[in-house]
């Protein structure tokens, strides 16, 4: 009697439920529905409950899936705005290194520091011979231009006057006899004994 009636009530709940649309169901939906409804005159009660913790269950599992979805999205934006945020410092240092380097050219195309002392090593000064076109894609190779239309060729790029003084040394020995040093301040070429009473106390 009890099963009749639990079977009863799932008949008024199918048929209410799908009443409403009973206008626009097809032939095809119509006959599993009528299917259906034969199954559930021969479930059981446990069955049926089976199936309802059963849904259950999935629904618990679909609501934890989505939370994860929503945390790994969450983390995945984090991790694009730091992505973000590391490619912009980058592209503000290569920017700075870029600007760096412009102000670090003087206009016969040596890299001389815009700050502070730096010494090369001179090896010839001439007014016909023109190699700037060897400063570009040599940056220990520059030079100067005079008013008088001089140029002034220069190898290397040091910091330490005695480093540059035995690079000096080097290139006399090797048969280049007209090198001698000449120092820069702030970016501009300089007298070497306005910078060697400084050197001397150093040392």
């Amino acid at each position: 009697m009890k099963k009749n009636f639990i079977v009863t009530l799932l008949i008024i709940f199918v048929c209410t439920a799908t009443g409403a649309f009973a206008q626009k169901k097809t032939k095809e939906e119509k006959v599993q529905e009528k299917e259906w409804k034969k199954k559930l005159k021969d479930l059981d009660p446990l069955q049926y409950k089976a199936l309802l913790e059963e849904r259950d269950g999935l629904k618990t599992e679909l609501t934890d899936l989505n939370g994860k979805v929503v945390s790994l999205e969450a983390d995945l934006n984090a991790k694009n705005s730091e992505n973000e945020k590391l490619l912009a410092q980058l592209k503000s240092a290569e920017q700075k290194f870029v600007e760096e380097q412009k102000s670090n050219v003087t206009k016969g195309g040596g890299r001389v520091s815009a700050n502070g002392v730096v010494f090369k090593v001179q090896i010839g000064a001439f007014r016909n011979k023109d190699l700037t076109k060897y400063f570009e894609n040599n940056p220990n190779f520059s030079g100067d231009v005079d008013a008088d239309g001089t140029k002034k060729y220069s190898l290397g790029y040091f910091g330490d006057y005695w480093e540059a003084d035995n690079f000096k040394k080097y290139l006399r020995e090797m048969g280049v006899k007209d090198a001698w040093l000449v120092a820069y301040k702030n970016g501009q070429r300089v007298e070497m004994k306005d910078v060697l009473e400084g050197i001397a106390s150093a040392k």
